[in-house]
């Protein structure tokens, strides 16, 4: 399985905008989808990104869609999260995730269920 290690996360202001990145270690990141969740304070995980093993195919959930982006670059073993207009909602630990697909529909890979590595998490603070 793939080693996670998530980076980028801090206090922002409102309006501000943020990169996360996510470095996996292993032979199988090129091949596999990856995706992005969140945990609020005091809420459940929820889904805001993934990404196809070739970045051709994106998926958001569609509250985030157009604010944020999320991209990969193989030769390098990373995903990323571009945040822009950052809001006081979007507090919370961001986690990236290996799924146990190399690409796959929207529906599946929302699915927590559908990823089988787990990094730590960066938290991001969005001070008003």
């Amino acid at each position: 399985q793939l080693q996670l290690v998530e980076s980028g996360g801090e206090l922002v202001q409102v309006g501000d905008s943020l990169r996360l990145s996510c470095v996996a270690s292993g032979r199988t990141f090129s091949t596999t989808a990856m995706g992005w969740f969140r945990r609020p304070p005091g809420k459940e995980r929820e889904f805001v990104a993934a990404i196809g093993w070739n970045g051709v195919n994106t998926y958001y959930v569609d509250s985030l869609k157009g604010r944020f982006t999320i991209s990969r670059d193989n030769d390098k073993n990373s995903v990323y999260l571009q945040m822009n207009s950052l809001q006081p909602g979007d507090t919370a630990v961001y986690v990236c995730a290996a799924s146990k697909y190399n690409d796959w529909d929207r529906p599946t890979l929302m699915n927590p269920g559908a990823y089988v590595s787990w990094g730590q998490g960066t938290q991001v603070t969005v001070s008003s």
